[in-house]
């Protein structure tokens, strides 16, 4: 099309101009932007000591069953039925709606055998059949050792993943501060991640569930911020080498305003792919892609509001005038 000298338009009315000369003060706002974050952060590690997380099978070992109910049940009346028929309480969750449940029990866990599980199905019968007709329409073993594993090898993808991006941005931009920053970024949005999950669970009419999903989520979630900061970064390092007689602080705002039109619109695309799949995608993916969503929301934020003023107030050889920055 452009070689036939067509008229080819990328904007709107509305959005040709909606980016042009944006002034935010991303600098002299990010003590404001710390408090916001910290005070996030300080009710969700809150919330992780004193309600922790929903973790799933993958964690905790046991066997689970999703269940169909044919008619609504009362979740509570089915934990007590289901606790006289094991012995023990098993965890139960609303899916969706008050039909269908995640029952999840850690009974004969030792027992791997066919004969194990055929047992276990035969008291979580003894324990619904009097609630109301039902279909168990997915059902699934983990294994103890399998699920401590799996718990370590969860920890050690996340916290390699951020040392390694660590190194890459030091190598990349040549000065530690930018790598701290990043890191700091991307633990920032780890953290708010969590802690909205905590604070969640069992409030929202979906699972929430630390499970596999999840743990793709916040390792998807951290390549998301570092490649925002990332370009948020090469703006800062273009700016301060084209204006070199500029205040440092002047001419870094201007560069994250600069990306703002490029960071919004990725962010927002994004975003409202992310939206469509949670909506009218299946009950087995809500929790992941809710994530994803908080991590993109709080990804693009990190990187204009955390990464590059952290940069900021770990590096003195910018010589920043206090009156430009405070």
């Amino acid at each position: 099309m452009i070689d036939r000298k067509k008229d080819i338009s990328f904007s709107t009315s509305i959005t040709k101009n909606l980016f042009l000369n944006m002034n935010v003060p991303f600098i002299k706002k990010r003590k404001v932007f710390y408090v916001i974050s910290g005070l996030i952060i300080a009710g969700g590690i809150f919330s992780l000591v004193s309600r922790s997380l929903d973790y799933g099978v993958e964690f905790t070992g046991g066997r689970t069953y999703k269940v169909m109910f044919e008619n609504e049940v009362n979740f509570q009346e089915v934990r007590e039925s289901l606790a006289t028929s094991f012995g023990d309480m098993p965890e139960v969750k609303m899916i969706d709606n008050r039909y269908k449940a995640l029952i999840t029990t850690q009974y004969m866990l030792g027992d791997k055998s066919s004969e194990g599980s055929a047992k276990v199905e035969t008291k979580l019968n003894e324990g619904l059949k009097d609630i109301s007709a039902y279909e168990i329409i997915e059902s699934r073993q983990v294994d103890a050792n399998i699920s401590a594993g799996f718990k370590t090898s969860s920890i050690n993808a996340v916290v390699l993943s951020l040392i390694i991006i660590f190194l890459y941005i030091v190598f990349r931009f040549r000065k530690w501060q930018f790598g701290l920053g990043a890191l700091l970024a991307m633990f920032h949005d780890v953290l708010i991640v969590l802690s909205l999950f905590s604070i969640g669970w069992g409030r929202v009419p979906f699972a929430m569930e630390i499970n596999e999903a999840f743990i793709a989520a916040i390792l998807t979630v951290v390549g998301y911020s570092i490649n925002d900061t990332v370009v948020v970064f090469d703006r800062i390092r273009e700016f301060l080498t084209e204006r070199r007689k500029g205040e440092p602080a002047e001419v870094i705002n201007e560069a994250l305003n600069s990306t703002l039109s490029r960071t919004v619109n990725t962010s927002v695309t994004t975003f409202l792919v992310l939206l469509i799949i949670f909506i009218f995608g299946g009950d087995s993916i809500k929790g992941m892609t809710f994530a994803l969503m908080i991590g993109v929301i709080v990804g693009t934020y990190s990187s204009l509001c955390i990464a590059t003023p952290s940069v900021i107030d770990l590096t003195k050889s910018l010589n920043f005038k206090k009156k430009e920055i405070n």
